[in-house]
């Protein structure tokens, strides 16, 4: 395994956005009453003010806080490796790299958005942040970063990962977070899910309705996500552009990008400014988003305008989604359960600059397992739909006989995700097969916007 590390003052200090580099205009987030477009004092109620400037900005580069980069460098930047032992288990031409973001302390790439949203809302005084979490990977960043500012942290678990992993929660706690299964009864949304079904298992958009609820209904309170809205992507460019430093130090640049998607900020943020050279049009690089088949949002969902939550709390988006009621199966890859995805993203797959792939839970768990006998690391659920796509890719490479620069996101390490490991090695693992019908049922209650 090579190993290619950035020095500290090789770090980035500015993070990109890609909007004015879009091909054409991303349509505004809308206010979810009004379906007008959604100004700045609409959102302030949940967001801080230097938040809502980057969500709504369209400079190309935006700087990075020192207080920011100097906690950054608690563990950036992060390594690219190249996956020699994996491309000679499977006796491929191709060259594998992958970024590995489970250097963080949270074990994922998710600080890299939490500690400067917390950062902003502690310029502004705000005393506690509230949000949601599907695997528990954005929860605990969350809790990470509040506790290095003295920020208080709630956070509404979905209720299914609550459940398999007792362990992320107790991580979220050891911070000094405060974590609730989701749907719980602390919440009009979530009482209302209970008494319609009491056994639900949960959603990242019932997370997200009770923590926006949580968060209004508090003066000294801002929500904070995890993923899908621009500053959550513009955060995680930070990957990319260090990838991008590091591919000089390889002399190589890749082919093919492929990253794991529930919201979209973990691929976009490492595929972004590989894409910006596409656009520019130095480059034919080929971009990958692998899903869920139990959630598919960008293979089987619509691109229109829908609710981030299932209250219909938070700020109307444009994105390709399953309907924001839209209840997934309780698959152990928690974190790619949101029913929407980022609406760059979904521009640039709309646009055919973006391919989508979905796998079922056993096909990644195989390549899981091979990642972990060859190179030695256990990667969480997330990250190997990612490498399944990786390996796609490299076998076929191999059935063409051309070598090839595969490039793949390791975002988050799989040690609390054990018990998924021991399901699948003992041949207990389910692959669910979800039915036309379902998705047409959630999609039949999307609010009927005029795009036009």
């Amino acid at each position: 395994m090579k190993k290619y590390v950035l020095s500290e003052k090789d770090t980035p200090t500015q993070w990109y956005n890609i909007v004015p580099d879009l091909p054409r205009p991303l349509l505004p987030p809308l206010h979810p009453v009004t379906h007008e477009p959604a100004t700045a004092a609409d959102l302030e109620p949940l967001l801080p003010r230097a938040v809502i400037e980057q969500e709504m900005s369209a400079e190309r580069w935006i700087d990075i806080p020192e207080p920011v980069q100097e906690l950054y460098r608690i563990w950036r930047p992060s390594p690219l490796y190249r996956a020699n032992r994996l491309e000679k288990a499977l006796d491929t031409p191709a060259r594998i790299y992958f970024k590995y973001e489970a250097v963080s302390p949270a074990g994922s790439h998710k600080p890299n958005t939490a500690v400067p949203q917390v950062y902003y809302n502690s310029v502004e005084g705000v005393k506690r942040v509230t949000t949601e979490t599907g695997a528990g990977q954005w929860g605990s960043a969350l809790s990470f970063a509040g506790s290095l500012f003295g920020i208080d942290v709630t956070v509404y678990m979905v209720k299914a990962s609550f459940q398999q992993k007792p362990h992320r929660h107790s991580l979220m706690e050891t911070w000094g977070a405060e974590v609730f299964p989701s749907p719980s009864t602390r919440t009009q949304a979530g009482r209302k899910i209970l008494a319609e079904e009491p056994d639900s298992p949960g959603s990242l958009g019932i997370a997200i309705s009770e923590a926006v609820e949580d968060a209004l209904a508090h003066d000294d309170t801002k929500f904070a996500l995890g993923s899908a809205m621009n500053h959550v992507v513009l955060h995680q460019t930070i990957i990319g552009l260090e990838a991008r430093k590091q591919f000089e130090l390889a002399e190589d640049y890749p082919d093919v990008v492929i990253g794991c998607v529930g919201g979209g900020s973990n691929y976009s943020g490492l595929a972004f400014p590989f894409m910006a050279d596409k656009l520019a049009g130095h480059r034919d690089t080929r971009f990958i988003a692998a899903e869920p088949a139990a959630c598919p949002t960008l293979t089987r969902g619509k691109l229109t305008y829908d609710y981030p939550d299932v209250a219909g709390l938070g700020p109307l988006l444009h994105m390709r989604t399953v309907g924001h009621g839209f209840i997934p199966a309780p698959i152990h890859a928690g974190g790619l359960r949101f029913h929407g995805d980022a609406p760059t993203l979904c521009l640039l797959h709309d646009d055919g600059h973006v391919e989508a792939r979905a796998y079922n839970q056993n096909e990644v768990f195989t390549e899981a397992v091979r990642f972990a006998r060859s190179e030695g690391f256990v990667m969480a659920p997330e990250s190997s739909h990612a490498l399944r796509g990786a390996v796609a890719e490299a076998l076929a490479a191999k059935e063409a006989g051309e070598a090839r620069t595969i490039l793949f996101g390791f975002s988050g390490h799989g040690h609390f995700d054990m018990g998924a490991y021991d399901a699948f090695l003992a041949g207990k693992l389910e692959d669910y097969e979800l039915p036309q019908e379902e998705i047409d049922a959630a999609l039949a209650d999307l609010p009927t916007i005029a795009t036009t």
